[in-house]
């Protein structure tokens, strides 16, 4: 991956000049407070040195990145007090809109600076898009950028991609261990998800005492027997040497570390009932003392060779909304198309349900700790 010259980044963000129909900078008066600082809460990639190295030389700024493995720690710290330390969370689709706006932790966009910029973007996100905006739909609450289909990963010799999408989440479920080996991601959030998918329970509603013990049970069942538990290198590992021969939770993120190294065995799949999918919103946070740099890396985010390094920053690999523009989808080679499944996305996308907060989350994430440590 190429780096981004100042030269380059000057022309993409348009000074001077005119970038996506939309100024890229602000007023030397607003930049008075804070122009040289900006911290970001973030998902892995968006603290990569790849995407913020250029900002940063663009800028002469000092930008901190902390990325956390799952959107309720997140969250948590925002809840906690810490709005007066980040400028920036980028979590994904259903908190923006139904946690943090409503609780005050995050602060709306101007619209008529950042609409424009779904205009160029695929598809589904054309505006106005649903999980950009508050509830009421007359907010504009975050950018989007990096999604993906989230379900579960398979090793194709073993289990085919027919048989993983017509069976879905019933590979899991009954009362005997399944004819395959498995493992499971270290992904909490996720994996409270995906259990409640294989009791046949609708992870997104509150759920009655009777659901939330068949829930405890399938928790119990689905870590005794899984034969790894760990991390995402451990599990693509573990399918290519024949460990096992799937993992939950995972989707085209998970499965396209593996597949960038030429594994294509290795498949993301979205089952066709019951698939689910992930959408991140980077938003500003309700700093008293904002750094006037979040809004000026939002728009710096959204140019096509910076949403291309985005979508295939060190560690992390994924299909980003830019790809509608065929400026930014122009850059991304064959190899790197086929990592992200691009030829199935569009399609696995449509029948894919968008990631949830889970109402009694704590509940069943307690039920699940415990069985993973009685595993």
């Amino acid at each position: 991956m190429t780096d981004i010259s100042r030269r380059s980044m000057l022309k993409i963000l348009g000074l001077g000049a005119a970038a996506a129909a939309t100024p890229a900078v602000f007023s030397s008066k607003a930049f008075a407070a804070r122009d040289k600082e900006l911290n970001i809460l973030c998902w892995e990639g968006y603290n990569s040195a790849q995407v913020l190295d250029p900002y940063r030389s663009l800028r002469g700024a000092e930008v901190k990145a902390e990325s956390a493995t799952n959107d309720p720690t997140m969250v948590n710290k925002l809840r906690a007090g810490e709005t007066k330390v980040w400028d920036l969370i980028n979590v994904n689709n259903p908190w923006a809109r139904r946690i943090l706006f409503p609780e005050g932790l995050i602060k709306p966009l101007p619209a008529d600076e950042f609409e424009p910029f779904f205009d160029k973007m695929l598809p589904d996100f054309k505006r106005p898009y649903e999980w950009a905006h508050s509830l009421d739909g007359k907010e504009l609450l975050g950018m989007v950028q990096r999604f993906g289909p989230f379900s579960f990963v398979v090793n194709t010799d073993k289990i085919s991609r027919a048989t993983a999408e017509e069976q879905g989440w019933k590979l899991w479920a009954g009362d005997k261990k399944p004819s395959f080996e498995y493992g499971i991601q270290e992904s909490d959030d996720w994996n409270v998800a995906d259990i409640f998918m294989i009791a046949g329970i609708d992870p997104y509603r509150a759920h009655t005492p009777e659901e939330m013990d068949a829930f405890a049970k399938t928790a119990a069942f689905i870590f005794k027997n899984a034969k790894i538990v760990g991390d995402i290198a451990s599990l693509n590992q573990g399918l290519v040497n024949g460990d096992i021969d799937a993992y939950l939770s995972g989707g085209t993120y998970t499965a396209s570390l593996a597949r960038s190294e030429g594994e294509n065995e290795v498949l993301a799949i979205s089952p066709k009932e019951g698939a689910l999918m992930w959408v991140e919103v980077t938003s500003v946070v309700n700093n008293p003392d904002l750094s006037p740099l979040a809004m000026d890396f939002l728009k710096y985010v959204q140019t096509p060779e910076v949403a291309h390094t985005v979508a295939f920053a060190e560690g992390t690999f994924n299909p980003v909304a830019q790809m509608g523009n065929p400026e930014c989808l122009k850059l991304f080679s064959k190899d790197e198309l086929n990592a992200i499944q691009y030829d199935t996305l569009e399609e696995e996308m449509s029948r894919s349900r968008a990631y949830d907060v889970v109402p009694d989350y704590d509940k069943a994430h307690d039920l699940m700790v415990e069985a993973k440590r009685q595993r």
